[in-house]
């Protein structure tokens, strides 16, 4: 999660990721999380988060987190990974799957195009108190 976030230079805070963790991976209810691997190897990991919403008549689902480990990546793990959460969408009872992007980021949307993502019509906004 600290090498996911240094891209951006987001800051992180290790003892509030893993309290939070804690609270995630104990509650069913709050979303998903793998790790992907590769040769017995952690090359990642993916996050889904839950949402309930009227508008598309159900559970839907937030991709907070999808991290490739730089040294895995240009091995189709994206792509494998966008294929698995596609697979996951009808066992959890998804209706759609969001995510948010950095705009500077054409790797990433190039993957996500390529997975059937499309954008969205709608911008994204944000209250932090």
């Amino acid at each position: 999660m600290e090498d996911f976030y240094a891209i951006d230079h987001y800051p992180i805070d290790k003892n509030i990721s893993k309290e939070l963790l804690k609270e995630f991976i104990s509650n069913e209810n709050l979303g998903k999380a793998w790790f992907i691997l590769q040769n017995n190897q952690i090359a990642g990991y993916i996050v889904l988060t839950f949402i309930f919403s009227f508008e598309y008549q159900g559970r839907i689902a937030f991709l907070d987190e999808l991290f490739i480990s730089e040294s895995f990546r240009g091995n189709g793990l994206g792509k494998k990974a966008i294929e698995f959460i596609k697979t996951q969408i009808p066992l959890l009872s998804l209706k759609i799957v969001y995510l948010e992007i950095e705009k500077h980021n054409e790797k990433a949307q190039k993957l996500y195009l390529a997975g059937d993502f499309k954008y969205h019509n709608r911008n994204l906004m944000i209250f932090k108190p």
